[in-house]
């Protein structure tokens, strides 16, 4: 079936109130900020949402993993020692952000993955360790949601000195 669009017929405007309003065979589509931008089509869709495994995992199989006790990762807490104190990650490992360093990784392996996590979703600290090291040649992926996305999954969170 072949639809014809054209302007509102009502007032022969293409916009009312910042919004476009379209008639397709008599019904009203409206052209919000989430249609304005066409999707993808669904082949770059796929290579698009594979690729963000390749950057990132989730608090769930981070907790999955860990809960293992062999986890194939090391996590860093990359938050402020006074931050991890408070509350973190049972089995992660303080390192800031600014702290990261060749030399603070040494006793890892080159080929060692690394999944950073920070405050959580408003907190860029996670992104910022990320490239710190990925820039020192180590495979990282960042946890997201961070430590709001852990207690969001009712996760515990461990407290401790750092």
């Amino acid at each position: 079936m072949i639809l014809t669009i054209r302007d509102d017929p009502a007032n022969g405007q293409p916009k009312t109130a910042g919004v476009t309003r379209r008639w397709i065979s008599g019904s009203t589509i409206m052209n919000t900020a989430v249609t304005a931008i066409p999707a993808a089509v669904p082949a770059v869709a796929l290579a698009h949402f594979e690729a963000e495994f390749s950057f990132e995992t989730d608090c769930w199989d981070v907790h999955d993993a860990l809960s293992t006790g062999r986890p194939d990762f090391v996590l860093l807490d990359v938050r402020s020692p006074e931050m991890f104190a408070r509350g973190h990650i049972a089995g992660a490992i303080s390192l800031p952000h600014g702290k990261i360093i060749g030399s603070a990784l040494a006793a890892w392996p080159d080929d060692t993955l690394f999944v950073t996590y920070c405050a959580g979703p408003h907190c860029n600290g996670a992104a910022r360790g990320a490239v710190r090291l990925a820039r020192l040649g180590r495979p990282v992926k960042i946890m997201t949601g961070g430590v709001t996305g852990w207690i969001d999954e009712g996760f515990e969170l461990a407290t401790s000195g750092a």
